[in-house]
């Protein structure tokens, strides 16, 4: 019997020509910029099965033919100043907010938003909700932007050792590029740094790099200790526990327990936020305060 050779040459070089039905870009926002502007260099814009997919979230498949795609700072601006010209600065806003929901499948839904507003230049595309898409990447604006005023309103400090007021957060959107800018005009006199436990990173502001016309730069930072991620007590400075007997007895004594309606109180709070915040933590006390009120 004789054994024929399988042909592996020909059959690379036809595994070469598939068209990616993937493209994975790095997890960040250059990163997905980069990606659409390889999906538009090689030419893919027109294929409906085309995903962008951060590359932290992809789940490898024998179906699927992925192409990776570096960041590359000269792609990403090009696409920006695109964007620029198409739907303006107020549309690439909510790109970026929608990309830093991180929802499933994000990056398909923003590249689809930007091949309509590249298809159909003249029109203003950011106000079609009829489009599935844009409708998506509205309502997900919308849930980004909820989540970063209530950031901006829960975020509680800490101050420790180190004179550095601490808080941690867990929130539902990667929200922490846009409430910097409002605690670093809110606190520029003072060292502080809040850290996403969700994402590993937090942001830090240095009062002693400001200046009296300009306030510091924000830092971003990563290596923090885990025993103070999850113990911040124990770098608590001396008054850090007086400060928050203070504020919850201030608490205590204001609240009003014959009006008291917990449905609404979790509507405009949510239960989710309460175990960084000081004053729904359990005070010895608050019974006694309330009382003696």
């Amino acid at each position: 019997m004789t054994n024929h050779a399988i042909p592996l040459q020909t059959d690379n070089h036809h595994i070469a020509q598939l068209t990616p039905s993937i493209v994975l870009y790095e997890p960040s926002f250059e990163g997905w910029l980069s990606a659409v502007f390889y999906v538009y260099a090689a030419k893919l814009q027109h294929n409906d099965a085309l995903k962008l997919v951060a590359q932290d979230c992809y789940i490898p498949s024998l179906i699927d033919h992925c192409v990776t795609v570096p960041c590359a700072d000269d792609h990403a601006k090009r696409v920006l100043t695109k964007l620029n010209e198409l739907i303006g600065r107020s549309g690439i806003r909510q790109i970026l907010w929608g990309f830093l929901s991180e929802k499933q499948d994000i990056g398909s839904t923003l590249f689809r938003v930007v091949k309509y507003a590249i298809d159909y230049p003249k029109r203003q595309i950011m106000q079609d909700l009829g489009n599935l898409d844009v409708l998506e990447l509205a309502q997900t604006v919308k849930s980004v932007g909820r989540e970063k005023h209530r950031m901006e309103a829960f975020v509680r400090f800490e101050h420790t050792t180190d004179d550095i007021y601490f808080a941690r957060v867990e929130p539902d959107f990667n929200v922490l590029p846009l409430i910097g800018e409002h605690f670093r005009q809110r606190y520029q006199d003072q060292h502080w740094a809040i850290y996403d436990l969700c994402r590993g990173y937090g942001i830090y502001y240095d009062k002693r790099l400001s200046s009296p016309s300009r306030p510091a730069a924000l830092q971003m930072i990563t290596d923090v200790d885990e025993s103070v991620l999850h113990d911040p007590t124990s770098v608590h400075s001396p008054n850090e526990q007086r400060y928050q007997k203070f504020w919850q007895g201030y608490f205590a004594n204001v609240n009003i327990s014959e009006r008291k309606n917990p449905r609404l109180h979790k509507q405009y709070l949510p239960q989710r936020y309460w175990k960084y915040l000081s004053e729904k933590q359990v005070l010895p006390n608050a019974e006694h305060l309330q009382k003696r009120r």
